[in-house]
C-alpha cells in the first residue's frame, strides 16, 4: 500500500535557510538530506542515491555551478533546483546552460519551493513504485499517503469506516479501494446516494419491501443491505438521511440484520458498511439533526479525504490519468497533452469543486484545443486569472508571469473582460491581476471597444466608465 518516497539533498550554506528548507520538504512527504557546502553534496551523492538536488549558488569551496558541471561531466542526470539569495538572468541563464532543470531566488514561498519540488520529481522515473497505487488512487502528496495509509490499514478489516471530504474529493473511489483490498473484495460493491433519494424510496431501496407493502409493490424484492452480502454496501451523502431512517440503520449496525418495509420479520444480513459525507456530522449532532449513537457506529474508523488544494503535488498526475482517459474515448486524440504552463496554472488554481471539477476543466480544454496541446489560453478565463495572481504574488515570480497566465494573442479580449469583471470595473485592481499598468490597460479597454472615457485619477475608487460586455464566456 505505501510508496517509496523521494530522496532530496539540500545544499546550502546557510544553516537556518537549509534546515527550514529541509523541514519544510520532510512535511510534504519526502526523504530529506542535507550538505553545508559542495565538498560535502559531492561526497553524499557518491554514497547514496538522490532524486532532487536542491542546491545554492554561491557557497565556498565548489560553488553552484561548478557542482552541476560536475554532475553533468559524471553522466548524473539527477534533476536540479537552483536556488540563491544572489539571483540574476545572467546566472539563471549560466545554471540552466550548463543543467539546471529550474532556478528560484530567495526568499522562496514555501508553496512554490513544493510546486516546483514535485514537479521536478515527477520528471523522474520511479522505478520501485507506481504513481497508482493497488487501489487505483492517484498521487504522491503527503497528505495522499497518509489517507491512503490509512485505508490500507482499515481495508482487511470488517470495520464500519466513514469517509469525510469536500465534494469532489473522490470519497466513492475511496470506499471502492477499501472494498477491493478487503477480504470482501469478490463480493459486490453496492452504492447508493442518499441525498438524491426521496425519503419512501431510499427506504425501500435500503431495507426491501414485500409485495402488497405500498401501491406498486408487486413482489417481494430484497434491499440493497441484501444484495450486498459478503459484499460491501457504500452509503454517500449519508448526512442527508431522515432521523427516522437514522434509527433503522443503526439497527441494521447493531443487530446486523433488516426488516423489509411492510414486514415483521428480520433477515440477517452480512454486509460491512462505507458511509461518507461532506457534511459536518458532528455540527448535525448538536443541532438536532443526526443522531450520536449512529455517529459513533459510523465513525468507527474516520478517514478523511484532504481537498486538492491541500495536495497539489498530486494534480500533474491527476492532468496525467485525465488525459489519458480523454485520449481513450475517441479516435485521433492520440497527441492530446498539456503544455507545463498551463499544468502549472492547474497547480497554482485552489479547485473548489476538487478533482471532479479539475477532470471536468480538462475535458473542456481538451475541446477547446482541438484534442491536441492544452494550453494556458485554453483554460477557462477565471481559472487563468486566479492561478495567475497566486502564481505572480509569490516571491521570485515577475508580475510578467500574471499577464502571460490571463492573456494571450487569441483570448487577450477575453482575458481583459474576465479581470474588469472580476473587479467589479475598477481599474487599478484590474491592471494590478493583469500585470500592467493603468495606462496600458486603458489603451486595451479603448482598442477593444470596452472603455468610453479615460480614467480619472481623482476618482477614489480609480474607476473608468468601462462598458462590459454579457457575453456567455465573460
Amino acid at each position: 500500500m505505501t510508496t517509496s518516497r523521494a530522496r532530496l539533498l539540500v545544499v546550502d550554506d546557510d544553516r537556518v535557510f537549509r534546515l527550514s528548507t529541509a523541514a519544510l520538504l520532510r512535511d510534504e512527504g519526502y526523504d530529506v538530506e542535507t550538505a553545508n557546502d559542495g565538498h560535502h553534496a559531492v561526497d553524499a551523492l557518491r554514497a547514496d542515491r538522490f532524486d532532487l538536488l536542491l542546491l545554492d549558488l554561491r557557497m565556498p569551496g565548489i560553488d553552484g555551478l561548478a557542482l552541476i558541471e560536475a554532475l553533468r561531466l559524471w553522466g548524473n542526470g539527477i534533476p536540479i533546483l537552483m536556488i540563491s539569495g544572489f539571483g540574476t538572468v545572467d546566472a539563471a541563464v549560466r545554471a540552466m546552460h550548463l543543467g539546471a532543470d529550474d532556478f528560484l531566488t530567495k526568499p522562496v514561498d514555501p508553496d512554490v519551493l513544493a510546486e516546483r519540488v514535485a514537479d521536478l520529481i515527477e520528471r523522474r522515473p520511479w522505478p520501485d513504485s507506481t504513481a497508482v497505487n493497488p487501489a487505483g488512487i492517484v498521487g504522491r502528496a503527503a497528505a495522499t499517503q497518509l489517507f491512503l495509509r490509512a485505508l490500507g490499514k482499515v481495508a482487511p478489516t470488517d470495520t464500519t469506516v466513514l469517509i469525510t471530504g469536500e465534494t469532489g474529493t473522490g470519497k466513492e473511489l475511496a470506499a471502492r479501494a477499501v472494498h477491493d483490498l478487503s477480504t470482501r473484495r469478490s463480493g459486490p460493491f453496492v452504492a447508493v446516494n442518499c441525498a438524491a433519494l426521496a425519503e419512501g424510496v431510499l427506504e425501500s431501496e435500503l431495507f426491501g419491501h414485500v409485495r402488497g407493502a405500498f401501491t406498486g409493490a408487486v413482489r417481494d424484492r430484497p434491499g440493497l443491505f441484501e444484495t450486498a452480502n459478503d459484499g460491501t454496501v457504500f452509503l454517500d451523502e449519508i448526512g442527508e438521511v431522515s432521523l427516522s431512517l437514522q434509527k433503522r440503520l443503526l439497527r441494521v449496525l447493531q443487530e446486523r440484520e433488516v426488516t423489509r418495509v411492510g414486514d415483521t420479520k428480520p433477515v440477517k444480513v452480512n454486509a460491512r458498511v462505507v458511509a461518507a459525507t461532506h457534511r459536518d456530522l458532528h455540527a448535525l449532532v448538536a443541532a438536532g439533526e443526526f443522531r450520536e449513537d449512529l455517529l459513533y457506529r459510523l465513525a468507527v474508523f474516520p478517514v478523511h479525504l484532504p481537498p486538492l488544494r491541500e495536495r497539489r503535488a498530486d494534480i500533474p498526475l491527476l492532468v496525467s490519468r485525465a488525459l489519458d482517459d480523454l485520449r481513450a474515448r475517441g479516435p485521433n486524440r492520440h497527441d492530446l497533452a498539456c503544455s507545463p504552463f498551463a499544468v502549472r496554472l492547474l497547480r497554482a488554481f485552489d479547485w473548489p469543486g476538487n478533482v471532479r471539477q479539475l477532470f471536468a476543466v480538462l475535458e473542456t480544454s481538451a475541446i477547446h484545443a482541438d484534442f491536441a496541446r492544452i494550453e494556458a489560453q485554453h483554460l477557462p478565463p477565471e481559472l487563468r486569472v486566479a492561478a495567475g495572481r497566486r502564481l505572480s504574488n509569490a516571491p521570485g515570480e515577475t508580475t510578467e508571469i500574471r499577464y502571460r497566465a490571463t492573456s494571450d494573442l487569441h483570448n487577450e479580449r477575453e482575458a481583459i473582460v474576465a479581470a474588469m469583471a472580476e473587479t467589479d470595473g475598477a481599474l487599478a485592481r484590474a491592471a494590478d491581476l493583469l500585470g500592467m499598468s493603468r495606462t496600458t490597460l486603458w489603451r486595451k479597454l479603448k482598442a477593444l471597444g470596452l472603455t468610453s472615457a479615460p480614467p480619472t485619477e481623482g476618482d477614489p475608487a480609480r474607476r473608468s466608465n468601462v462598458i462590459i460586455e454579457q457575453r456567455g464566456d465573460a
